[in-house]
């Protein structure tokens, strides 16, 4: 039998849709990023709201139970589609039927109109949830988090344009929603110029950061120089941390370039008889290969290409608590993105008193404050992002500045405010469309 949820009678039931990637997984490991962490994080204060919400999402192994609890009143389907592993998210177009087959089949066999509204992530999720909306009567929010178009008008090099298929499926699902959830208005301006989307169905809802778990004090009382000895670095080194998925959106290729030119900048000094006053930074690079397999080896290549392996160090994705000792170890969190919708490292990083330095796309405009949390890049040319790293290590009252201002920012982001200006999205799309039945 179906877990009972802990809400009331009258409380809003969410069937939440995340097809090609579990709430459950971890960040930074295929698929897995900030997407995964926004569901969960909005489900759970969702449900501190006394919402009850349920997550489906496509079972991986033949170890996942049917049923997960996440937290209480967040409940977790595993819905076979597929064969469980060997398939990537381009092959998942396949496999929707058969996932929408399994949504609907579960909710069979509860009370008819259990379900409230249905809330989809991705396009993947919104082609399904356009169709178990349908066949429930109830209405269809949809939230984008990346979008073709805008990711193929700003692609990375030698990165491969998202197919027309994905196109036509977002033109799909932007026009049948009934409400459309952005993270920021720059993202919401995009949704009506690249999918003509009605600008009274978009919603602008900000994300959230646990200010718990991303914290500049350590759970374990340390010292910042302690975290960074466990680490591996002197309190005089300079840490820069990059922490996302290894692929071309993310624009890892353009930090090991820049140190690149840092070390280009230095040569020539040496070889005018002069001395360099900054010392070369440590680059961290967290996390795992998504997309192309080769990604990870192909930026390894690179910084053997370009002589900096001394000053890159690759680790593995690794759990919330220790991303945050991660970034309290940095003087400064880099993300030179080719388009964020939000950002949500941003934040996070920001929330452990960690300045950003960020180019300024997407929703890192919203993400960080220029001259106030950290810096904004108008590019990703290595020269640039080399001038404005070494102009924030040689300059102490900037670092300072932007540390101690980085947290109150963060904070202005919780996920308390994003459950209820989502549970408003939802509240004013069930009024209306029991208005129209």
């Amino acid at each position: 039998m179906p877990k009972t949820l802990t809400c009331d009678s009258t409380a809003t039931r969410v069937a939440m849709l995340s097809v090609h990637t579990s709430p459950l997984a971890q960040p930074g490991i295929g698929d897995a990023g900030g997407m995964n962490v926004y569901i969960t994080e909005l489900s759970k204060a969702l449900a501190h709201e006394g919402v009850a919400v349920e997550i489906f999402t496509r079972r991986t192994s033949s170890r996942e139970p049917d049923r997960v609890e996440l937290s209480d009143g967040v409940l977790v389907h595993h819905i076979t589609a597929g064969p469980f592993e060997g398939l990537h998210k381009e092959d998942l177009p396949s496999q929707l039927c058969y996932f929408t087959q399994g949504v609907l089949r579960t909710e069979a066999g509860r009370t008819p109109g259990w379900y409230d509204i249905v809330h989809s992530h991705y396009w993947l999720s919104g082609e399904v949830g356009w169709l178990a909306a349908d066949r429930w009567n109830v209405p269809l929010a949809h939230s984008m988090h990346t979008m073709a178009r805008v990711k193929n008008a700003q692609l990375a090099p030698g990165d491969t344009p998202e197919p027309r298929l994905r196109v036509l499926g977002e033109e799909q699902v932007v026009s049948e929603a009934h409400a459309l959830v952005a993270n920021t208005e720059h993202e919401a301006r995009e949704l009506v110029e690249y999918y003509d989307a009605d600008p009274h169905r978009v919603h602008v809802v900000p994300p959230g950061v646990d200010l718990t778990t991303f914290s500049d004090l350590s759970p374990q009382g340390l010292t910042r120089d302690q975290e960074r000895a466990r680490h591996g670095f002197t309190p005089n080194d300079n840490v820069v941390v990059f922490a996302g998925r290894i692929q071309p959106l993310k624009g890892a290729d353009v930090l090991v370039q820049m140190l690149g030119e840092l070390a280009h900048g230095q040569q020539v000094c040496r070889e005018q008889g002069a001395t360099d006053d900054v010392q070369a930074p440590q680059l961290v690079i967290l996390g795992g290969a998504s997309g192309k397999e080769s990604a990870l080896d192909d930026l390894k290549r690179l910084v053997h290409a370009l002589g900096v392996g001394r000053q890159v160090r690759f680790e593995p994705p690794c759990t919330r608590e220790e991303l945050a000792a991660w970034f309290r170890v940095a003087d400064v969190v880099a993300m030179p993105s080719r388009n964020e919708s939000f950002g949500l490292v941003a934040v996070e990083a920001q929330a452990c008193g960690t300045p950003v330095i960020a180019a300024e796309v997407g929703g890192l405009r919203t993400a960080v404050r220029h001259g106030e949390s950290g810096l904004l890049i108008p590019n990703h040319d290595p020269v640039t992002w080399a001038q404005e790293t070494r102009r924030f290590f040689s300059d102490p009252e900037l670092r300072e500045r932007l540390a101690a201002n980085a947290r109150s920012v963060a904070a202005t982001f919780t996920w308390q405010h994003a459950a209820k200006a989502t549970l408003e999205v939802y509240d004013g799309v069930i009024k209306e469309r029991t208005k129209i039945s």
